[in-house]
């Protein structure tokens, strides 16, 4: 018999308070939700629970879905309504300072990220541009004259600003930047200028048609002596709308995906600002025209600038993730109500999500998904407590990069792979734009390279680890990593497991088992995982030791770039999964807890599976225990099957927010849809969670 019907857990209808502090407002969304999908999104929610269970309360669904039939000049002007409707109900701002009226917070800064994200993914763009960027820009690295003058208006949307930092020819190295900032001391001014082609700012969002100021990265020069990579704020248009004297912009136009965002170019023909327009917090022109830092070393400064936008990898992260939860959340409920082939035993042609196939292709990867949200959590809350902290802990704040870094490059890639399968997932009908997966997959693509390339990520990843945290973090100089490597010896590396206690105290449990009593057990799991992460970490700083006096520090690093990038995976995969351990232990809901724990085990063996290979050649696991670990999958499969709509549920994007036709009429894409509603007298399982 399909269980397609099956209706796992009851029903309860949430509404929140329609107050949301500074920003109230009259709407209010009534959702139908199992209560152990409601108690999935508390256990989930961390921190920031209550933020988000108001924003799903009080966003209205119209401003969370955009019509794909939309041309581009079309979806660019919902996508401005949209912003200015989440500005109304406070899903912005959050993280800019009390005196100019945001709340000083910005861990929560990047939750209103992910909150948009849930919605259309131009309008998350569109915001992490404006507020993210431009406005983290000046925050972190202007200074009280800029907060008062600049910030306001950006808040209030009355001036859209842009962050003018890639070139056609330099995006990853952003020290090599072409663009200059050169101090006239006979006018006070700074001209900024484009030298050469490849020094026009490409891609910028907001350029093409809102922006009216930008945040310009160039070359500082003072009295013909440059001083690395700086920002300047540069107005580009006027109030009218036209480019200011100097300034030629340029449209993209069409793009892969994100329609709403006006991406353009943007070149300067000596254009002249005042000095103060410089963004000055760690680098500026005294009156007396000569240049001046607290910082000694134009590379100690200009990754000092950088660090302090860390956030922005962070939200990447948080926005792919969601995309992901979007994705497997729309094939779930069409699995759960599509049906294809009779079958022996069954009444009907059987419901996709009953087949093992569908479910390995779904189950393991929303098992993924809850375990990005836990790590995204702790994120989110570490960069607010070193924001609050009265003293700055550079090792810290190193060690945050690193993992913002690495956990951009890996949920990234994860969205992306993800987003196809879910595609797949649904057939012919996830082909089409209404039932929102190709929309996804298309916004969703940007990601692997907005913010920094993952590639590159990763490499900072191996290269904070090397250095224990103590170098400068964003210098990727490639004599600098091979003497890192020589610089360690034996196990000078951090030891992973020692700021979590519990981790130690189940790997030690785990330890004193036998092979055949640990499969299940999350100690054995920790375990497999920081033992691959120390052993790779250790083979790759000994490999570069080794090449530490080649002349050719290139070819040096390069020999060994496969290993950097597997050492910088396996931190990550290691950082993922006690996160989720850590998650599960603060959850008090008994229900709740039990589903984690499966959805724990399935991240962490599926995680297992695919690098059997490597554990197998290492000596970490046989062949026998390695078709253990696929039975068992198998089976973790079979017991999450029946919870698969609460867990969807719990991860937190309703109904009404997916944006998908066949979500919305079930009868036209489910053979007998509505025939078998009626002879069992059962609603629908994707029927429970409906947005009314």
């Amino acid at each position: 018999m399909s269980t397609d019907t099956h209706v796992p857990h009851p029903s309860t209808d949430v509404e929140m308070p329609a107050v949301a502090g500074d920003a109230a407002t009259e709407e209010r969304t009534r959702e139908r939700i199992s209560d152990l999908g409601q108690s999935l999104r508390t256990a989930t929610g961390g921190r920031y629970g209550e933020v988000r269970d108001l924003a799903r309360a009080t966003l209205p669904a119209e401003a969370m879905v955009r019509d794909p039939d939309m041309s581009l000049d079309e979806a660019r002007e919902w996508t401005r309504r949209t912003l200015a409707t989440m500005v109304e109900h406070g899903a912005a701002g959050s993280g800019f300072p009390l005196e100019q009226g945001g709340l000083n917070d910005v861990g929560r800064s990047c939750v209103d990220f992910e909150l948009t994200a849930h919605g259309d993914l131009s309008v998350t763009v569109k915001s992490g541009v404006h507020f993210g960027l431009f406005g983290g820009a000046v925050t972190s690295l202007g200074t009280a004259w800029h907060h008062e003058n600049v910030l306001p208006p950006t808040l209030s949307l009355e001036q859209i600003g842009c962050y003018a930092m890639t070139e056609y020819g330099h995006g990853s190295d952003v020290s090599s930047l072409e663009t200059t900032l050169t101090y006239d001391a006979g006018s006070d001014e700074l001209v900024v200028h484009s030298p050469t082609p490849s020094s026009t700012k490409a891609y910028i969002g907001a350029a093409a048609a809102d922006a009216r100021m930008a945040a310009v990265y160039g070359q500082l020069i003072v009295d013909g002596k440059g001083h690395g990579v700086h920002v300047a704020l540069v107005p580009v248009r006027d109030e009218d709308g036209n480019p200011m004297p100097g300034v030629t912009l340029g449209d993209h136009g069409l793009k892969g995906g994100l329609a709403g965002v006006d991406n353009g170019t943007i070149t300067f023909d000596q254009v002249r600002v005042p000095r103060r327009m410089l963004l000055n917090r760690y680098g500026g022109i005294s009156d007396e025209g000569r240049y001046e830092s607290d910082i000694e070393g134009d590379n100690k400064r200009f990754f000092t600038m950088l660090g302090t936008l860390v956030r922005g990898r962070i939200c990447v992260a948080a926005g792919a993730a969601v995309s992901s939860r979007k994705s497997l959340s729309i094939a779930t409920r069409y699995a759960l109500r599509r049906r294809q082939f009779d079958a022996p035993g069954h009444e009907g042609e059987v419901t996709l999500l009953d087949y093992l196939a569908h479910q390995r292709k779904l189950l393991p990867a929303i098992a993924t998904c809850y375990a990005h949200t836990f790590a995204l959590n702790e994120v989110f809350e570490r960069l607010q407590e070193l924001h609050e902290a009265p003293e700055k802990d550079q090792v810290a704040q190193r060690e945050l990069e690193t993992r913002a870094a690495g956990l951009k490059a890996v949920i990234t890639r994860f969205a992306n792979d993800t987003n196809q399968v879910a595609r797949e997932a649904c057939g012919g009908a996830g082909y089409m734009a209404e039932n929102g997966l190709t929309v996804l997959r298309q916004d969703a693509d940007v990601f692997a390279t907005f913010e920094g390339d993952n590639t590159v990520l990763l490499q900072l990843v191996a290269k904070g680890l090397l250095s224990n945290y103590k170098e400068m973090f964003g210098d990727l100089d490639m004599r600098g990593m091979v003497q890192f490597a020589a610089r360690s010896i034996g196990d000078q590396f951090i030891e992973v497991t020692a700021a979590r206690p519990f981790v130690s105290r189940l790997i030690a449990t785990a330890a004193r088992r036998s092979e055949d009593e640990t499969l299940l057990e999350r100690g054995w799991h920790l375990s497999m995982f920081a033992d691959r992460e120390k052993h790779v970490l250790e083979t790759v700083a000994n490999r570069l030791r080794k090449n530490a006096k080649d002349s050719d520090s290139f070819r040096a690093f390069n020999e060994a770039q496969d290993h950097v990038l597997l050492a910088a995976r396996t931190h990550v995969d290691r950082v993922i999964l006690e996160a989720f351990v850590a998650g599960i232990e603060e959850c008090q809901d008994e229900e709740a807890r039990t589903v984690l724990e499966r959805l724990c085990t399935l991240y962490a063996l599926s995680s297992i599976e695919a690098d059997s290979g490597w554990f197998q050649e290492h000596n970490r696991m046989s062949a026998a225990r390695s078709k253990a670990v696929t039975a068992q999958i198998n089976r973790l499969c079979a017991e999450l099957r029946p919870d698969a709509l609460a867990i969807v549920e719990g991860m937190g994007v309703p109904e009404a927010w997916l944006n998908s036709a066949m979500l919305r009429e079930p009868e036209r894409w489910t053979p007998g849809a509505g025939q078998a509603q009626a002879d069992t007298g059962q609603v629908q399982p994707s029927a429970v969670a409906t947005a009314e």
